[in-house]
């Protein structure tokens, strides 16, 4: 579990990301997953934009990721979705400096 600090740490660094994926009509299918979880595990932090031809609300949408990648949500703004997976084996991000 993130503190407050931690999250706003990772907004700040998610600021200058570009959209790594869009999860469109088709929803989150498998091979979106993977590809999402393959990421995380090299970047730790994503940004994910949910189109409005999802089928999915985004709350459903953000559940599922959440849950089948056992990430944290960081931020949601408008359809675009912020999450988190510490990589146990090589961190890339240093969560240890940032003050509780």
């Amino acid at each position: 579990m993130l503190t407050t600090k931690q999250k706003a740490y990772l907004k700040g660094l998610a600021n200058h990301l570009p959209n790594q994926f869009q999860i469109g009509k088709e929803g989150v299918s498998d091979n979106l997953l993977k590809g999402i979880d393959d990421f995380l595990r090299v970047h730790e932090l994503i940004k994910i934009n949910v189109l409005k031809t999802s089928k999915h609300s985004l709350d459903e949408v953000i559940n599922e990721l959440v849950t089948k990648l056992n990430c944290e949500l960081i931020q949601k703004i408008g359809r675009i979705i912020i999450i988190y997976r510490q990589n146990k084996e090589n961190p890339v991000i240093d969560l240890r400096g940032v003050s509780k």
